[in-house]
Parts: structure tokens; C-alpha cells; sequence
């Protein structure tokens, strides 16, 4: 897959092509539910009067997607009718409209749209939106489910953050986090990925992870037990956040007391406008936000950089598990994201790739 050919499909003005490329994990990468080495993603370039925007959709095993399937949307995809990119709300709800679900496929559509309109405008997307870089909270970096010895190696080789993201949801979380704390005593957010069932296990997890400098807890039991969660989210003395129960902007109302944040990501909710609305939503509703990612190349994560200045936590840090990312964007200095002053959402293509 690494070197599979562009498909290009020219559409009216606008010229789309599309290429599968599997990402390799720098460690075996290991949650509640599954391991993995690779993550399979689909890049895009749009095209219109000679510029080109990138775009990604990265398909971890859960969302359902994978490289055949958002292809073959893309493939269906026609911007023929339009006549300029400017059309972004008339061209992203078509493109929404398109099939349900394939929300990694959208965003790769939405994302390359937004490169090439900041291209077109001379300016990157923060300042377009009027967003200061200098709020952006620092990112979090993540340990996965391993040995102690490779748990201490990767907190070690994680020195430069000031504030981790821990995998928990299994029998071992307490060794996980006596672990990290021999090694380390940043701040810690847990990530159960639904791996607790039982609420009152979960809410006496929460005060021996609070103890231990953990200050939330990302989607604690699965997202089907809204009455545990709610009840947990009433007596927790960390707040907790909705990754997997919180996919797009229609799910955020019925989650107002359920959980005290919603997690944003580019890949669950079809892209940069669609994110932009939900944090906004969220904030409206005094809830928590957090903006996070998949395994994937700069060039997503650079998108979703752009609207980290409005979030509460960042967990950026998709790019930096790979070992052969193909673009240069949003970089991570000291656990600090910053990003390029650059037209669009900031990026420089491999001449290799």
C-alpha cells in the first residue's frame, strides 16, 4: 500500500486524487480493546486554479472505515456543480449528504477544502478564524498498555511533555500508574477507552487516580451506559469526558450532566468545520472541551491544530507515534504545539513522498 499509484478524478474545476498509505507505529500501540502496529489512511490533494490543498482520513479499527471503503466514497464524490471553493457550507453539506457514517472519508474531503481555501486567502486558518496560537493548551502524549519496563521507557523518552495521556481500562491500570509515577510526576489524563463496566469500581478508580495527579477521565464506561456515566460524572472528583459517546455535533446536547467534556476529532466528526461548531456548542453549554486525534500524518493534525486555541486540553500528538510521516506542519516543542505562520493549515509535502 505504502506506494500505490494517485487515482485522480477531475471534477468541473476542482481535481481530486486520492492514494492509500499505511502508517507505521514507532511502538506496538495498545488500548482496552485491541494492539496495532499500523494505521491504514487515505491522502488527499483538491485542486482548483493550480493550488492544491491536503487532506487525510485515518481509519483506526473502530470507526469501521477503512482504505477500500473511503476510496470508494471519494470516488462518488462530484464538486463539478460548484463553481469555487468559496461555496464551503453548500460543498461540505453535499459532500455530508453523500452516504451516512464515512466521517474519516469527509474529513479528508473537508480538510484539503480548508488547505486550499487559506492557500487561496493567503493565510493560515487560525487567523482566519481570528484565533490566537498562544492559547493553545500544552499537548498531552501517549502511554499505552505495555510492560513496566516499556512503560518506563516510553514515559523517559517523554520527558519534554507537562502533561501525559495514560490507556487504561484493563486489570492492570493501578501498575500502569505506579509505574509512571516512579519514573515521573507530570500531570496525567486516563483514557478507559470503555474499558470499566461496574460505576461504583469506576467513581472509586476516579479518587485513586485524582489522588495520584490524574485530572480526567476520558470515556470511563462504554458510551451505551448513559445512566452509569451521568452517575459517575455527579460524584467524580475529576471531570470525565466523552470520546466514543460523543461523535458529531448532534450527539452534544444529550450529553449535557452525562459527562463534563466532549473530546473533538477531526476523523469522528467528518472535519475542521463541523469541529469548530462543536467546541463552540460545547462551550455554550459550560462544557469541558478536548480536542484529540487518530494516529496520523502532520497533515491532520495540523488541521486540527488550527482550532486548538479554543480547547480546554490538546492531545495532538497522532504524528509523533509514527515513524514515516510525510509532511511537516504543526510542530511540538517542550509538550507545546506551534504552529507554522503558513497559508492554509500550514504544511510542507516530503519531496519523497
Amino acid at each position: 500500500m505504502q506506494h500505490t499509484d494517485w487515482q485522480t478524478i477531475t471534477m468541473g474545476k476542482f481535481t481530486l486524487r486520492i492514494r492509500p498509505y499505511t502508517l507505521t507505529m514507532r511502538h506496538v500501540f495498545t488500548v482496552a480493546s485491541f494492539s496495532r502496529t499500523t494505521t491504514p489512511v487515505v491522502l488527499t490533494e483538491l485542486t482548483y486554479e493550480g493550488i492544491t490543498g491536503y487532506g487525510e482520513a485515518s481509519m483506526p479499527p473502530y470507526l469501521g472505515e477503512s482504505q477500500q471503503s473511503v476510496i470508494s466514497f471519494l470516488q462518488k464524490v462530484d464538486l463539478s456543480p460548484f463553481t469555487s471553493p468559496f461555496q464551503t457550507q453548500e460543498i461540505l453539506t453535499y459532500v455530508d449528504g453523500i452516504a451516512t457514517k464515512n466521517t474519516a472519508a469527509k474529513a479528508a474531503i473537508d480538510i484539503a477544502l480548508h488547505d486550499l481555501l487559506g492557500k487561496l486567502m493567503g493565510q493560515p486558518f487560525y487567523k482566519i478564524w481570528g484565533l490566537n496560537p498562544a492559547d493553545i493548551p500544552a499537548t498531552s502524549f501517549t502511554i499505552g498498555i505495555d510492560t513496566q519496563d516499556m512503560i518506563r521507557k516510553k514515559v523517559t523518552e517523554a520527558a519534554e511533555f507537562k502533561i501525559l495521556k495514560v490507556k487504561l481500562g484493563l486489570d492492570s491500570d493501578k501498575m500502569i500508574i505506579d509505574t509512571i509515577r516512579s519514573v515521573t510526576d507530570v500531570p496525567l489524563c486516563a483514557d478507559i477507552n470503555q474499558g470499566w463496566t461496574d460505576k461504583e469500581r469506576a467513581l472509586e478508580m476516579a479518587h485513586w487516580l485524582a489522588e495520584r495527579g490524574v485530572v480526567f477521565l476520558e470515556q470511563p464506561m462504554p458510551k451505551e451506559q448513559l445512566e452509569d456515566n451521568a452517575w459517575l460524572t455527579e460524584r467524580s472528583p475529576i471531570p470525565t469526558i466523552a470520546d466514543e459517546g460523543c461523535q458529531r455535533y448532534t450527539d452534544i446536547a444529550a450529553l449535557q450532566g452525562v459527562y463534563s467534556g466532549i473530546n473533538i476529532k477531526l476523523m469522528k466528526c467528518t472535519g475542521m468545520r463541523e469541529a469548530k461548531k462543536m467546541a463552540e456548542l460545547a462551550r455554550a453549554l459550560k462544557m469541558k472541551v478536548m480536542l484529540g486525534c487518530m494516529t496520523e500524518t502532520s497533515c491532520a493534525i495540523s488541521a486540527a491544530a488550527q482550532l486548538a486555541p479554543l480547547v480546554d486540553w490538546a492531545d495532538l500528538d497522532g504524528a509523533l507515534l509514527i515513524a514515516n510521516d510525510i509532511f511537516q506542519g504543526m510542530e511540538v516543542k517542550d509538550g507545546y504545539c506551534y504552529l507554522p505562520d503558513q497559508a492554509g493549515i500550514g504544511l510542507v509535502k516530503s519531496t519523497t513522498s
